[in-house]
């Protein structure tokens, strides 16, 4: 039968020629003597021609092995690499994290908690693709991404999705020049008046925000519709109205010529991390999804 070639065979070709006897070749490899021997002579009959031969008691390799010797150290090579990789894979120092957010997030919030994670794990490379929830939700259930960060209830229950909630607290944004600066928490009642931008009509958060003003005895002032709380930012931010949004965002926009305080009723803003079910989630993802989860602490409502 054929005999097969063998790394341990090259490592010994190798070793041997680097140092010139089978004394120190078998010292470098941390085997015995007899052990390199034999390796040589597996590794001469699945070649099927000598690989060395002796010259003034130092043993060379053939014409016939030099010519294979710069494949030889490139194959050890690449067998190094791939053995550097696994153990940066497992240290969670490498790998690769395809992660769906909402568009907000992709300029806010997350490029700063990335930079962070990524400082320590220089090998790792990211995917970040902004889109609205209904996308996300496609992209999650065909495995296409390992997390998906978005504000919907559709995702709770998905049988293929792996959902953790979030309730991230809501404050109100308005420029830091406004007579709300002097309140402690503002109320509806607080923002009769005031050009307000809010979500899109027809999420579950506008209508939490309108049910906070009829049970106030008030009803919203609609001025501006913004699906991302970031664009509600950047509107406040050029003194064109106020806003009620997550406290996750409006962190971002402080010494930014606006200014917030907490809002009542608490009116909690949902946020999810989802993963599939039928992808077995790498060490990166669990890592980011448990840091993540983490950073968020300071901003979850009670």
């Amino acid at each position: 039968m054929e005999r097969q070639l063998s790394l341990r065979q090259l490592e010994a070709l190798l070793s041997v020629v680097e140092h010139g006897t089978m004394t120190r070749a078998s010292q470098a490899l941390d085997i015995s003597q007899p052990a390199v021997s034999r390796l040589l002579a597996d590794l001469t009959e699945a070649l099927g021609f000598p690989v060395l031969e002796r010259h003034d008691g130092r043993l060379t390799p053939t014409q016939e092995a030099r010519f294979l010797l710069p494949d030889i150290k490139r194959s050890l090579e690449l067998v190094e690499r791939i053995s550097d990789a696994g153990r940066s894979i497992i240290q969670r120092k490498a790998g690769e994290l395809r992660i769906a957010c909402l568009p907000g997030f992709s300029v806010s919030y997350l490029p700063e908690f990335l930079a962070k994670f990524l400082r320590d794990r220089p090998d790792v490379t990211i995917t970040l693709e902004p889109d609205r929830p209904e996308r996300i939700l496609e992209w999650m259930v065909g495995a296409q991404f390992d997390v998906g960060i978005t504000d919907t209830d559709g995702f709770e229950g998905h049988p293929a999705l792996e959902s953790t909630r979030i309730d991230i607290r809501t404050v109100c944004i308005f420029p830091e020049t406004s007579p709300l600066a002097e309140l402690s928490v503002i109320r509806p009642r607080d923002l009769v008046g005031q050009r307000l931008i809010h979500a899109r009509r027809e999420s579950d958060y506008f209508r939490q925000l309108q049910a906070a003003f009829a049970e106030d005895g008030e009803s919203i002032q609609t001025f501006i519709e913004a699906r991302q709380f970031t664009t509600a930012c950047e509107f406040v931010r050029h003194g064109i109205g106020v806003s009620v949004i997550s406290e996750l965002d409006a962190a971002q926009y402080t010494q930014r010529g606006v200014a917030f305080r907490p809002f009542a009723p608490a009116l909690p803003h949902r946020l999810s991390l989802v993963r599939p079910i039928h992808k077995a989630p790498s060490l990166i993802a669990l890592e980011f999804i448990e840091e993540f989860s983490a950073s968020l602490c300071a901003f979850a409502s009670a």
